[in-house]
C-alpha cells in the first residue's frame, strides 16, 4: 500500500480532529473514534472534516520538498557556513551572547551543528555578533518580493550591509531567469510566516500529535527528511516556537531545527520541463547570492516531472 503525504489540522480542544488514512477509503477520527469508509468525508458528531484540506496531493511536489531534495543535491556548496554564521552573528547581537538566554541564537547554533560547521567558527561567530571581535559591519535584515515564469510567487529573506547592492544582485538574478523583482508587498499577501520544528524519525505519530497539542501548535505534516529517514514538520505561530520547541524536546522527540518559514496560501503548478528548470535555475541563482538567507516560492509538481529535470 502506498504511503500518502499526511498533513495535520490541529483546531481547539472542542473541536479536536485528527484524521490519519489507515487503507484505502478507511479513515479515523480521533474525537470519538469512529471508523468511516467514505472516501470523501467524515461526520463525527458536529464535525465534518473534508480530507482535501487535510491532504496534501499526492505524487506533487511543493517548493519544501523541492528544497529538500535539492539540499541534497546541493549539499557540497560551502555557502551554507557563512550563510549560517550570518544568522549566528544577528542573534547574538540582537540578544544576549549566551545560547541559554537567547532562542533565536540557540536555534542557529543547532542548525550550524547539524550542518557539521565546526565549534571554533560558531564561538568566533558569536564573538563578532557580541562586538569581541573585529571586523563586525552592521547587518541587516531585509525582505524581497518577485515573481517567477508562470507568476510564481517568491519571497527572499536577505541579511546584508549594503541594500544597494543586494538589491541590484537580487534584479540582476531575476532578470537573467525570466523573472521579476517587484514592490515591497506585491506577493507578501499570498504567504503565513508560521515557525517550524522539523522532527527526524521514526515518527510515534500519536506522541507527536499529543505534543503538539500540549504546545499549542497549528498542524504538523509527516515527510521524508531523506531516503530512508522519515520525518515531520510541525507548525505554530512564530510567537509560540520556543515553546513548540522546548515541548517536543521534553517529550523526548528529536528536534532537528526550529526555524520561522513563510508558507504560501495557494500554489501554482508546473506543467512543463521548460517551466521547471527555469525556475528552479531561478532559485538557485537568488540562494547562490551572499546576503540571500532563504527563498520561498509558491510552486509545485508532479514527482514525474521533479525527477525528469532532477536527472
Amino acid at each position: 500500500m502506498a504511503i500518502l503525504p499526511i498533513s495535520r489540522t490541529l483546531k481547539p480542544l472542542s473541536a479536536l480532529i485528527k484524521v490519519e488514512i489507515r487503507a484505502k477509503n478507511r479513515i479515523l477520527c480521533y474525537v470519538c473514534k469512529v471508523r468511516s469508509a467514505h472516501p470523501t468525508f467524515i461526520e463525527c458528531r458536529s464535525h465534518v472534516v473534508n480530507l482535501k484540506s487535510q491532504i496534501g496531493m499526492s505524487g506533487h511536489s511543493k517548493w519544501a520538498t523541492i528544497k529538500r531534495q535539492k539540499a541534497r543535491v546541493d549539499s557540497a556548496k560551502g555557502k551554507v557556513f557563512a550563510r549560517i554564521s550570518r544568522e549566528i552573528i544577528v542573534a547574538a547581537r540582537s540578544g544576549v551572547p549566551d545560547p541559554a538566554g537567547n532562542f533565536q541564537l540557540r536555534t542557529a547554533i543547532e542548525k550550524a551543528k547539524a550542518a557539521d560547521i565546526p565549534s571554533e567558527n560558531i564561538e568566533r561567530a558569536i564573538a563578532k555578533g557580541a562586538g569581541l571581535a573585529g571586523g563586525s559591519s552592521e547587518l541587516e535584515a531585509i525582505r524581497y518580493e518577485g515573481y517567477g515564469v508562470g507568476g510564481v510567487a517568491i519571497m527572499i529573506e536577505a541579511l546584508t550591509d549594503n541594500r544597494n547592492r543586494t538589491a541590484a544582485d537580487l534584479r540582476e538574478a531575476f532578470t537573467k531567469n525570466g523573472g521579476n523583482l517587484g514592490e515591497t508587498g506585491c506577493v507578501g499577501w499570498m504567504f503565513d510566516h508560521k515557525g517550524v520544528c522539523t522532527v527526524r524519525g521514526p515518527i510515534d505519530e500519536e506522541k507527536l500529535f499529543e505534543a503538539s497539542l500540549e504546545a499549542a501548535a497549528e498542524s504538523y505534516d509527516l515527510i521524508l527528511i531523506d531516503e530512508d529517514t522519515e520525518g515531520a514538520e510541525v507548525f505554530t505561530s512564530v510567537p509560540n516556537l520556543e515553546k513548540l520547541a522546548d515541548v517536543l524536546k521534553q517529550q523526548r522527540l528529536a528536534v532537528l531545527q526550529s526555524e520561522t518559514r513563510w508558507i504560501p496560501s495557494n500554489t501554482v503548478e508546473i506543467d512543463t520541463p521548460e517551466k521547471a528548470r527555469s525556475l528552479l535555475k531561478l532559485m538557485d541563482a537568488l540562494e547562490d547570492l551572499d546576503d540571500v538567507q532563504s527563498v520561498t516560492a509558491n510552486f509545485e509538481m508532479t514527482d514525474e516531472l521533479m525527477s525528469l529535470i532532477m536527472m
